[in-house]
């Protein structure tokens, strides 16, 4: 088994078209054939089955393919990682992480690589669903951990983490600050004021959810940070609008409101087909790993 097969293979799984698999690998088609048939007879069954147009995996394609991926992408980072030593390089790793994103949900897996990659440098980029897109499309970052990034992309790979509900965040001497989701109603929320954070969640969805919870826009303050956000929710400015993970300290509580009816799911990013280093696929398989449910208690 050749790792050109494998990688040959990896691509057509995703693409599931033998023109483009052939583009991206960039090699003939007729190669590529050849290359999946050997492998085919070597494995002793059909991986991929051609319908016409329409490719699909088979069966022992199916069960084969996580095999083959995590082979391909061992040899791709045992080449990043050598060409770094050879030139005496100290191992990075880039990460872009959504705005509304709690960096504390993430500080036991890079305080793991932290000890796991002596010296390694750490680069993090905050942005919106969009600007995280364009960093992966860039090669800016090696992955990115977020909500929602408002586009599809055939090359774009996604592990979804957990899924979470929206809540109303408010300082801890606010007069909600004591309330439960059963006490709140609609004309209460409708004569508060809101603060909205305006990055990569605020999509017209989202936006259609809050004012359909009786939350008044109009009025509303708009802040792009964390930090700012949370400064003027302890100030009293207004209630937030936040996922559930965020936003958390001493100075905040968070009111779970069920008519506000929005959630979004959490997932990691990576682009397929581009070369991992050591340390990004070692971050990757350490937060696919974990159990989050268990992490967000």
């Amino acid at each position: 088994m050749e790792m050109q097969q494998i990688r040959y293979f990896v691509s057509l799984a995703r693409t599931l078209n033998f023109t483009r698999a052939s583009e991206e690998c960039n090699v003939s088609q007729p190669a590529l054939t050849r290359a999946i048939k050997a492998l085919e007879a070597e494995l002793g069954g059909e991986l991929i089955r051609r319908e016409g147009r329409l490719s699909h995996l088979t069966e022992l394609g199916q069960r084969m393919l996580p095999i083959l991926r995590q082979c391909h992408d061992s040899a791709q980072s045992a080449r990043a990682l050598a060409k770094a030593v050879q030139k005496g390089e100290a191992p990075s790793l880039s990460i872009a992480i959504a705005r509304a994103m709690n960096l504390d949900l993430l500080m036991a897996h890079i305080s793991e690589m932290y000890r796991a990659f002596p010296g390694i440098q750490f680069k993090l980029k905050r942005g919106s669903g969009a600007e995280i897109s364009q960093y992966l499309k860039n090669g800016d970052v090696d992955l990115a951990v977020g909500g929602p990034l408002g586009e599809t992309w055939d090359r774009l790979d996604t592990w979804p983490m957990f899924t979470e509900a929206f809540d109303f965040v408010v300082g801890a001497d606010h007069h909600l600050a004591l309330r439960n989701d059963i006490e709140l109603d609609v004309e209460l929320i409708r004569e508060a004021r809101f603060l909205v954070q305006t990055d990569g969640d605020a999509t017209d969805d989202y936006l259609s959810h809050l004012s359909g919870a009786g939350v008044d826009l109009a009025r509303a303050h708009h802040i792009d940070t964390d930090s700012d956000l949370e400064a003027l929710v302890v100030a009293n400015f207004g209630i937030a609008i936040v996922p559930a993970s965020g936003l958390r300290s001493d100075k905040m509580r968070h009111v779970p409101y069920s008519a506000l009816d929005l959630r979004r799911t959490v997932a990691i990013y990576t682009v397929a087909g581009r070369p991992r280093t050591a340390e990004a696929t070692a971050l990757l398989n350490l937060m696919r790993s974990t159990d989050w449910s268990k992490a967000l208690d």
